[in-house]
């Protein structure tokens, strides 16, 4: 068979794919472009009963009413040193335990891996109230710790098991060449083995950071008076009211949310990227 007639072949089953590909990419990409074109459109044109996927007259109404809202860049603030401290802190913590369970023998190793599957498994809902009660005990509820307290734990098994991988797949060989020529454990681990993970870490950073910034259960169950210390979610209540609920608003402070998160993955891409295809190999 001529290399012409297997492109021939191969062809309608590439552009198949091709095809659905686009087709997924279009639904995921949809909610997202509803929700910034109704934060343009006027206020009569989103309570229209025919609503239109175009506005002829976008208005920048919903954004100045976002932006106007009493203590907007606190919550902004607030959501971002919970977010930046839950990724730092779940980067340095998984790095050394994934380290720690992939290249040292101890006992009970394995009950230990499974109760990080155990952990992944039990809904974040049936959680909350017991956590409440942590909180209130450790006296940190209507504080930023009792948002990344939680937020931290429930980061760190999927961030273990996935750098486990990477760890795995740097080969001992290169630790001991390593210790021959003078370095030290903790200088391997640090100017050698972290550069090597270092993909995986941003694919488990990105996990955490969504997650975190995202978040409206824990912050509206732990930040209970103290408004000071509210998050960016915890800002969109104000757009829902009884008699009716200010869309334009909600809309345009949700797009506002998206952008540090756009920003993140443009500064991590390269890192991710690499980091989900797989690790380093012997």
């Amino acid at each position: 068979m001529t290399a012409s007639r297997v492109l021939r072949v191969r062809r309608p089953g590439r552009l198949l794919a091709e095809a659905a590909v686009l087709l997924a990419a279009v639904v995921v990409a949809f909610p997202l472009y509803w929700m910034v074109l109704s934060a343009f459109k006027p206020a009569g044109e989103i309570q229209s009963t025919r609503p239109r996927p175009w506005t002829l007259s976008p208005s920048l109404d919903s954004f100045r009413r976002v932006f106007e809202q009493q203590d907007f860049g606190r919550y902004f603030l607030n959501s971002l040193l919970v977010a930046t401290a839950v990724v730092l802190a779940s980067a340095v913590i998984a790095f050394l335990a994934a380290t720690a369970v992939t290249r040292f023998r101890f006992r009970f190793r394995t009950t230990l891996l499974v109760m990080f599957l155990v952990a992944q498994m039990v809904p974040v809902e049936a959680l909350t109230i017991p956590l409440f009660f942590l909180m209130r005990d450790a006296g940190l509820l209507n504080t930023l710790g009792s948002l990344v307290l939680p937020h931290l734990a429930f980061s760190l098994p999927f961030a273990i098991w996935m750098l486990r991988g990477f760890v795995r797949a740097v080969p001992e060989a290169l630790e001991e060449q390593a210790r021959i020529d003078g370095a030290s454990h903790a200088r391997f681990l640090w100017t050698i083995l972290f550069p090597l993970v270092l993909p995986g870490l941003v694919a488990t950073s990105v996990f955490s950071f969504i997650s975190t910034w995202n978040d409206f259960l824990f912050a509206k169950s732990f930040l209970i008076s103290d408004t000071s210390q509210s998050t960016l979610p915890m800002a969109l209540l104000v757009f829902f009211k009884p008699d009716e609920n200010d869309w334009g608003g909600i809309m345009a402070g949700s797009t506002v949310m998206t952008i540090p998160v756009l920003v993140f993955f443009v500064l991590v891409q390269r890192r991710l990227v690499s980091g989900l295809g797989g690790a380093v190999k012997d």
